[in-house]
């Protein structure tokens, strides 16, 4: 039997065999975040609450592409959502079920 890797998990543990380990954020990959036109915003723009009803979810999503449009590193924040499989929020533009069809 194999060993399980050590460290932090940020997929919930959710690999399927064969799948590659994923990606565990380190200080250097988050470096692009101080040229983010999201930094010093509220994280319920991209973020959803508990309780958000669909027509909120879609304002807020909106609301969130809408700043991730006009940013110098959404490139960098998308692919960063990519490989460290976030499956919360907007991310460099992108839901979680864009960036989920994306990984098929």
């Amino acid at each position: 039997m194999g060993r399980r890797p050590s460290g932090p998990r940020l997929d919930g543990d959710r690999r399927s065999a064969g799948d590659a380990p994923p990606v565990v954020p380190t200080l250097e990959m988050w470096a692009w975040q101080s040229s983010a036109a999201c930094r010093g915003m509220a994280s319920s723009v991209f973020f959803a609450a508990p309780d958000e009803r669909t027509d909120a979810k879609q304002g807020r999503e909106d609301a969130a592409r809408r700043v991730c449009a006009r940013c110098p590193v959404r490139d960098a924040c998308a692919d960063f959502a990519l490989r460290t499989r976030e499956s919360h929020g907007v991310w460099g533009g992108l839901t979680e079920k864009e960036r989920a069809r994306g990984r098929r």
